[in-house]
């Protein structure tokens, strides 16, 4: 704090009391303004960094359960393209239905609600929001099966140990179902990549409803966030690591691995902004104590 000093050099406590202190502002009038810029930031880090998605059924299991909600970085596939074996959340072209068909929310609280939740990034999945995993990229030749009932991408088998419910090998392929573990070779088009379901008895996924274009995706889902007891991160499983490039990627240099990393540095703008806005609700204890620019 600067003092005022008389002609003598000594302090003048007269000016010094006299002088106009900063008015602080009533925490009536505090609390909504920072509830307004709160929000705003929400629907800022929503609409061009993060977003959360709720699972509303089980075509991933048991990596994704019912009620989970995942973290979604919606900027990584602005810089590159999606990897194999990333969890993506994207919108199913017009040959893809819906597992389950969402609940209208009822009166008006609850459109209210949904709309606050679309708006922050918190509610339920829209009819034609699906999450599955890449599996083959453009290019890429991807059939099912080889002896021991695995998937194959341009002739190496995957060996798939977040597949824990897979569909039966008795039954015959179907390309209008997915009811079938086996389905003929598909040359994924340029463009588009081909996902399925982790829960492969009930996902309805690329081996009925085609490959998905790459414009369509949302994000990828880089980690479980609620409930808290299931908070981890979703990695590329190992069996992709062997895989060849696929014969659609365009030369130069090989992509960026995706690091679990670089998805969760993400949280941390949205975290410092939020911090700046809950310190600067916080009631000065004195003038004294008071930081001036």
């Amino acid at each position: 704090m600067v003092q005022v000093l008389d002609s003598e050099g000594t302090a003048d406590p007269w000016r010094r009391r006299n002088r106009p202190g900063r008015r602080q502002m009533p925490l009536w009038q505090e609390l909504p303004l920072l509830l307004i810029v709160a929000f705003c930031l929400a629907v800022l880090i929503r609409t061009f960094l993060l977003q959360a998605f709720f699972i509303p059924s089980g075509s991933m299991q048991d990596t994704l359960l019912i009620g989970d909600r995942v973290l979604v970085n919606k900027v990584v596939y602005d810089v590159r393209d999606p990897v194999r074996g990333e969890v993506v959340v994207f919108r199913g072209t017009d040959k893809w239905v819906a597992q389950e068909t969402p609940t209208p929310p009822a009166g008006i609280t609850g459109k209210v609600g949904r709309t606050l939740g679309d708006l922050v990034g918190v509610s339920r999945p829209g009819e034609k929001d699906f999450i599955k995993r890449v599996i083959g990229l453009p290019g890429d030749r991807v059939e099912c099966c080889d002896e021991q009932g695995r998937v194959l991408v341009n002739g190496v088998p995957l060996d798939e140990p977040y597949v824990v419910r897979d569909s039966p090998l008795d039954v015959p392929p179907n390309p209008k179902e997915c009811r079938s573990r086996r389905f003929d070779e598909v040359v994924v088009p340029p463009g588009q990549i081909f996902v399925m379901g982790d829960h492969r008895l009930v996902s309805q996924d690329a081996r009925c409803q085609g490959p998905v274009p790459i414009d369509n995706v949302i994000g990828r889902a880089f980690m479980v966030v609620w409930p808290s007891s299931r908070w981890a991160s979703l990695p590329v499983p190992e069996t992709f690591d062997g895989l060849s490039r696929p014969a659609a990627a365009p030369a130069g240099p090989p992509p960026v691995s995706p690091t679990p990393v670089g998805d969760v540095a993400l949280l941390l703008p949205a975290t410092a902004l939020i911090s700046v806005v809950a310190r600067s609700g916080r009631p000065a204890r004195s003038r004294g104590r008071r930081l001036h620019p």
